[in-house]
């Protein structure tokens, strides 16, 4: 008689490359989106997207960017993201970049944000928002989902925050 013996070792997704931009691109996600996340790079010279790792959710994330932030998305936001490297390589002012992006959401060629879309921040810098979660919600106001317009990021800075809506309207 004989028999065999196996032992399974579960390797975490992001553990599977050894580049570490992967671990860093997936630092403001909650622990269940992590594994199945999509991480990017853009090339600064061009702006050229090059996949750090195929993911299997609706998550998009990218390593720390020249601004200091690590960001993550869902997918919808990628040809955002895209246009925006393009740009950023191409020297444009942070107003240009966003002059295009807003123009090319109105034209359509850019799909803005559904309502209640999640982005995920992560900064290592102690003057700003350590992890901020930021839900998209389109021509909101406080009147129509009964959220506070008053400025949480000095609470934020201190680990007190507390939602608030930015923009209203808009």
């Amino acid at each position: 008689l004989f028999t065999l013996v196996t032992t399974c070792i579960a390797i975490p997704a992001d553990a599977q490359s050894s580049d570490p931009r992967i671990a860093e691109a997936l630092q403001p996600l909650p622990a269940d989106l992590k594994a199945g996340a999509t991480v990017v790079a853009y090339d600064t010279a061009n702006g050229a997207r090059q996949v750090l790792r195929q993911g299997t959710n609706q998550i998009e994330c990218q390593p720390k960017a020249a601004d200091g932030f690590v960001r993550c998305y869902n997918k919808i936001l990628a040809p955002r993201r895209d246009l925006e490297a393009k740009l950023r390589a191409q020297k444009k002012s942070d107003a240009e970049i966003q002059g295009a992006v807003a123009e090319g959401q109105k034209a359509g060629t850019i799909p803005s944000p559904q309502f209640g879309t999640m982005s995920y921040r992560y900064s290592d810098d102690p003057q700003r928002i350590k992890l901020l979660w930021t839900m998209s919600v389109p021509n909101a106001t406080p009147e129509t989902i009964g959220v506070s317009t008053v400025s949480q990021r000095d609470a934020a800075l201190k680990g007190a925050g507390q939602p608030w809506l930015m923009l209203p309207g808009t």
